[in-house]
């Protein structure tokens, strides 16, 4: 056998049990409710015991010890319509029509009667022998033409009907045995017996087969009663003993009548079989399920019989079963009964279950979604019972409700310290209900934890959401200010500031600075500060909070400063900002053209360094407008700050005084600024010496002569170095083509060494080649273009100039050109096709309408 959990669950409902209870280290949700009935009921059970019990969906029917029979509601309450024919001891069992109309009662006196619910007027008595110990209603008795038939058992199995004048009994099998239990459904009829069970078809009056009981030492049939129940119509549940088994009655298929066309129509299959490790006192279906009533085997310490136990199994091929939930009942007197003193009976289309015993009646059914959701929340199990609800059809929910539910599951989950789940849920319980949010945050707030639910706040912020009310935004606010300045910061950067009264916060953060609390550490006064600048920026109060800000040294000003476009205060804390970030800062300052340059120098002028990060911010930036300005400048803050760019600075920049920067050069003796400066105001002769007494430099000593361009300079140079050897080998070999290199060798001394002579004066003759080869090239081409175009000339002064007949004087309109040579002037043809009559010219000799110094061509 298997079980779903190592342990046993509980006592069924407080209803079912006395003050005894079973410990249970992990509870099971339970698949029955139980309820004790009550009113009439438990006032005869007073008085009398309970022998058996037959239920209809209409009422149940219980038969005493002292043989009465009493009919109640499904609540107890006695639903007599008139008295019942009464036996004189104990009543054995109770059968039932379909349409409850009439029931059937056999007992140990050896009396039958057949009672009708409504009237008597088919009611029947006879009276055997024998004990009866069982009998069954025809389930069609309330039809006229069903025969009124009923079977009894005792040591054998008759058939009673109702003929038109008398009443005819049959016998319908010699038991083997005697029979202790008879269920009667449809055309089947199932007897059990102290050999075995028995399956008989009615209409066919023929048995389907004995399936006889294993033999067992311990199991006597007069201490065991055989347990039946129809599921329905072919499907047989039986129990006996610690023995479960389910039989299928099906009809037999072509090839099995075929086979043997003398057997039955109908034949008995056992579909399921298996053991229990405790006695059966009742059996009875649950949809795909078996609910079983067990009687322990083992007893108490006393050595009194234990509680009986209401199983919930699932059967399974192979001999074995699952085990899905077991009840303990604890029902009045348990101690004193044995097996055969309980009942269980069912109502299959209802799925509820009575349990008997001598002085109580439960009633067991299925949990429905409200009994599950409440059996979850008893037991604090709320994740399930979440879901259950969650996932639950609304009609079938009738106590409970996702909000209910969500409400019993957040104030657990605060009684547990639970905060941060419990504000999560808030969530999905909430949704966009202000009332019960404004509710849940006072439970917080008790709790002193509206810290963990001010995340999940609705804030309004987007379509559809809603706003609390302002004042359950102030009581988060103002917790955060007694007990986490981080956490209100972040708040206060986060939180909209339409949803509170930010005067109202202002003034607590104030206060609480104010009481200036010692235990409090320096960073969490500075969190409280900046937060505070934070609301003064809601407040539109940006000098405020900036300045708040740049004392505390925090970055964020930039951005800030930014997003709110106040420039107006950026003069008083221009130096702070400066100070906090300089990069930042000078961009800040020279976007948009915010703060004028002229404006920025004088607060900063103080400070050189920062002024230095300014003004090369300014220079990079715009340094051929406002940045001119400030070159004076610049050159003593570079040569203090940034020597490296000195020397650009000078080159490109034109507005800064020439001699104050050569003086900060020469006190700081920066000898490459200082060339470049004597360079630009002439004295090139100092700016050399220091290239070759300071510097050293040979290299730069040629570029500075060839830049100049100046034979003085050469000489000067060539003077100053060729008695260096170093130096005069790489004049020999890089002044070939400047100057004339007679000029440097007639100055080498005799005698002197110059490291690489060879390799140098073979590279001064090659160049001097190269330059005589150059300039015989060029020569020729001199030439060659002179007389090209000398001839050009010529040619174009040799050639004609076409005067037209109609061509007119420039000067005086007239025709040039004149049929009668007697009265015709000079002509003067100029390159550009103008023409003059000669003394209109007036001694001009270039053309007068286009360019004066035109060249005329004479004809």
């Amino acid at each position: 056998m298997e079980k779903t959990s190592g342990q046993k669950p509980p006592a069924a409902d407080d209803d079912v049990g006395d003050d005894e209870e079973i410990d249970s280290s992990e509870e099971i949700e339970p698949k029955l409710k139980y309820a004790r009935i009550t009113n009439d009921l438990q006032n005869i059970l007073c008085k009398d015991a309970a022998s058996s019990i037959a239920v209809h969906p209409k009422f149940l029917c219980i038969g005493s010890h002292w043989g009465a029979l009493h009919l109640f509601d499904h609540q107890g309450n006695s639903v007599r319509s008139h008295e019942l024919q009464m036996h004189s001891v104990e009543v054995n069992q109770i059968s039932i029509d379909e349409h409850g109309d009439h029931i059937a009662s056999c007992s140990t006196d050896g009396k039958v009667y057949i009672n009708g619910f409504y009237s008597n007027e088919n009611a029947q008595k006879i009276d055997l022998d024998s004990c009866v110990k069982c009998v069954a209603i025809d389930p069609l008795y309330y039809k006229s033409s069903s025969g009124k038939r009923f079977i009894t058992g005792d040591q054998r199995l008759m058939v009673h009907e109702k003929t038109f004048l008398s009443r005819r009994s049959t016998l319908l099998a010699e038991a083997e045995g005697s029979v202790n239990n008879i269920k009667w459904c449809g055309r089947f009829v199932a007897w059990a017996s102290s050999v075995g069970l028995r399956v008989y078809d009615i209409e066919a009056r023929c048995s389907l087969g004995l399936i006889k009981w294993p033999k067992s030492p311990d199991a006597h049939p007069e201490r065991f009663r055989c347990n039946l129940f129809w599921k329905d119509v072919h499907t047989l549940l039986v129990s006996w003993v610690d023995s479960v088994r389910v039989f299928l009655v099906r009809r037999r298929n072509p090839a099995e009548v075929a086979e043997n066309r003398d057997l039955p129509d109908y034949k008995v299959e056992q579909i399921y079989q298996f053991r229990t490790d405790f006695y059966l006192c009742g059996i009875a279906p649950l949809d795909t399920h078996l609910v079983l009533l067990g009687y322990p085997k083992e007893r108490d310490e006393d050595g009194k019989a234990q509680r009986p136990q209401l199983y919930v199994v699932e059967p399974k091929v192979g001999g074995d079963y699952d085990e899905l939930s077991t009840d303990c009942l604890s029902l009045r007197g348990y101690q004193q009964y044995s097996c055969n003193d309980y009942h269980l009976d069912c109502l299959v289309e209802e799925n509820r279950f009575f349990i008997v015993s001598p002085k109580d009646v439960v009633v067991a059914s299925p949990y429905d979604v409200d009994d599950r959701i409440q059996w979850l929340i008893e037991h604090e199990r709320y994740e399930a019972a979440m879901e259950v609800v969650t996932n639950a059809d609304k009609k079938e929910l009738r106590r409970h409700t996702l909000i209910d539910v969500g409400h019993s599951y957040i104030d657990y989950l605060l009684s547990k310290a639970c905060y941060n789940e419990a504000a999560m849920l808030c969530v999905k319980i909430l949704g966009q209900d202000q009332k019960l949010w404004e509710e849940e945050v006072f439970k917080f707030a008790r709790h002193q934890q509206l810290r963990a639910l001010s995340p999940y706040l609705p804030r309004g912020q987007t379509h559809g959401t809603i706003k609390l009310n302002p004042h359950v935004y102030e009581m988060v606010l103002y917790e955060y200010i007694k007990t986490d300045h981080k956490g209100f910061l972040n708040l206060v950067k986060e939180l909209p500031s339409s949803l509170y009264n930010l005067p109202a916060i202002v003034n607590a953060v104030m206060e609480h600075l104010l009481q200036n609390k010692p235990h409090e550490r320096k960073e969490e006064m500075q969190e409280l500060l900046e937060a505070l600048a934070i609301l003064y920026l809601h407040q539109k109060k940006f000098s405020k909070a900036f300045c708040m800000l740049v004392k505390l040294k925090n970055v964020e000003v930039f951005a800030l400063i930014k997003q709110h476009k106040h420039y107006d205060c950026l003069l008083d804390i221009a130096v702070q900002l400066m100070e906090l970030d300089a990069s930042k800062a000078t961009a800040l300052f020279l976007e948009q053209n915010k703060v004028p340059p002229s404006a920025i120098v004088p607060v900063l002028e103080q400070n050189k360094y920062l002024l230095f990060l300014y003004l090369d911010a300014l220079e990079r930036r715009d340094g051929k407008s406002a940045g001119k300005k400030f070159q004076h400048l610049l050159v003593e803050l570079y040569a203090e700050y940034a020597k490296d760019r000195l020397l650009s600075f000078l080159r490109h920049g034109d507005q800064y005084p020439i001699e104050t920067a050569l003086e900060i050069c020469q006190k700081r003796k920066f000898y490459p600024e200082m060339v470049y400066l004597l360079g630009r105001i002439g004295k090139t002769r100092e700016a050399l010496a220091l290239i070759v007494e300071e510097l050293q430099d040979i290299r730069q000593a040629v570029e500075f002569c060839m830049e100049h361009n100046d034979q003085e300079l050469w000489e000067e140079m060539i003077e100053k170095t060729v008695q260096k050897p170093e130096f005069a080998s790489y004049l020999l070999e890089k002044t070939g083509t400047c100057i004339d290199p007679q000029m440097l060798i007639k100055r080498i001394e005799n005698g002197c060494s110059i490291p690489g002579l060879k390799k140098s004066l073979v590279k001064l003759l090659c160049d001097y080649q190269l330059q005589v080869s150059v300039q015989d090239g060029c020569k020729k081409i001199l030439v060659a273009d002179y007389f090209n175009l000398h001839k050009r000339q010529v040619a174009l002064q040799m050639r004609g100039v076409h005067v037209p007949e109609d061509c007119l004087c420039a000067v005086c309109s007239r025709p040039c050109i004149v049929k009668n040579p007697g009265h015709g002037d000079g002509l003067m043809v100029f390159y550009c096709r103008h023409s003059y009559h000669e003394q209109c010219l007036s001694g001009n000799i270039s053309c007068i309408v286009c360019q004066p110094t035109r060249r005329l061509l004479r004809p």
